[in-house]
């Protein structure tokens, strides 16, 4: 198995507010504080199958501003999604799966460019954004996985996994390889810092089940060694290409 990183932006940065405001407030935290930010979504090679976690967003995606205090910018471009994608040396006909972590265009935009892929998406997110067609799956957790009561198997060793909260029908991916556990969480935290400090960032459509994915996250990662890969923070790819497993 192969896991690479389709790096978009990088160089950008997040404050303590956004990041860590999610059940105290904002007010309760430091804006100057503020962490690296980046964006990027990933690919698993499993020597059968080209399976994407999430895609970024379209070429004519407008780049947000760079502005003093902002909460959020999320860097410099680095590549489209799809140069991205490319410079890893795969075609978009190679994809089999995309396995989708919730509905925002940051981790959706770019289905479309995938004409063989099956995209695997938890109910509620497909219906919020009014996905329809053969190629879309309705993701049906049947069974569990670890601590995580409702799970299914995409492949040997890929799980997709339940985790509501940022979305009401956000899910995450766990890849096992080589004893390791590859966690791609989507948006469960926005920085590793969170992870570490057990704090949700504002952006959630059910808190209380944000917060009982939050726990069930570390949890897990304190009972199995896991590489943390995040989409908004550069320690995402950086704890890939290190395979550094996350201590907490």
């Amino acid at each position: 198995m192969e896991i690479k990183a389709i790096r978009m932006f990088d160089g950008g940065f997040m404050n303590q507010p956004f990041a860590f405001g999610g059940e105290e407030g904002k007010e309760a935290f430091d804006e100057q504080i503020i962490y690296r930010s980046s964006l990027q979504n990933f690919l698993i090679d499993t020597g059968d199958e080209v399976i994407l976690v999430d895609t970024g967003f379209k070429a004519d995606f407008p780049v947000p501003a760079k502005k003093l205090g902002a909460p959020l910018y999320m860097g410099e471009k680095v590549a489209d999604y799809m140069e991205a994608f490319a410079a890893l040396g795969y075609k978009p006909e190679q994809v089999t799966k995309i396995l989708i972590t919730h509905k925002h265009p940051d981790h959706t935009a770019a289905l479309e460019y995938f004409p063989n892929a099956k995209v695997y998406i938890a109910p509620e997110d497909a219906d919020a954004m009014k996905l329809e067609g053969e190629n879309i799956v309705r993701a049906q957790y049947g069974e569990a996985y670890k601590n995580f009561p409702n799970a299914q198997q995409m492949a040997d060793g890929i799980w997709f996994i339940e985790a509501k909260g940022h979305t009401k029908g956000n899910s995450i991916v766990i890849a096992e390889d080589d004893g390791l556990c590859y966690m791609f969480h989507g948006d469960v935290t926005y920085c590793d810092a969170a992870l570490k400090a057990n704090k949700l960032s504002i952006v959630f459509e059910d808190k209380d089940a944000a917060r009982q994915t939050l726990d069930r996250v570390r949890e897990f990662i304190q009972q199995n060694p896991t590489i943390y890969l995040s989409t908004h923070c550069p320690e995402g790819y950086e704890n890939l290409e290190l395979k550094r497993v996350m201590k907490l």
